[in-house]
C-alpha cells in the first residue's frame, strides 16, 4: 500500500512538470513568433532596398537630357523616337 504522502507528493510533481511545460511552450512560442516577426520586417527592408535599387538603375539608365516637350528649343525627335524604339 502506498502511503498518502506518497500520492501527494507524486500529483504535485505531476502538476508541477505539466505547469511547467505549459509556461515554458508559451515562452517558446512567444520567441519563435517574435522572431517570426522580425524575420518578416527585414525581409520587407530588402525587398524595398532592393526595389529602390532597380528604380535607380533604372532612371540612370534613361537619358537625363533627353527632352519631351515640343515646345522646348532643346528637343529633338529623332532621340526620342531612338528611345522609344529602344524601350519597346
Amino acid at each position: 500500500m502506498v502511503s498518502s504522502t506518497v500520492n501527494v507528493v507524486r500529483y504535485t510533481a505531476l502538476f508541477s512538470g505539466i505547469a511547467y511545460g505549459w509556461y515554458h511552450r508559451r515562452s517558446l512560442q512567444a520567441s519563435h513568433d517574435q522572431h517570426k516577426l522580425e524575420v518578416a520586417a527585414h525581409s520587407r527592408e530588402k525587398l524595398i532596398a532592393e526595389a529602390k535599387e532597380a528604380w535607380k538603375r533604372k532612371n540612370e539608365a534613361t537619358d537625363s537630357n533627353l527632352v519631351t516637350d515640343p515646345e522646348d528649343p532643346r528637343f529633338d525627335l529623332e532621340k526620342l523616337i531612338a528611345k522609344w524604339e529602344k524601350s519597346t
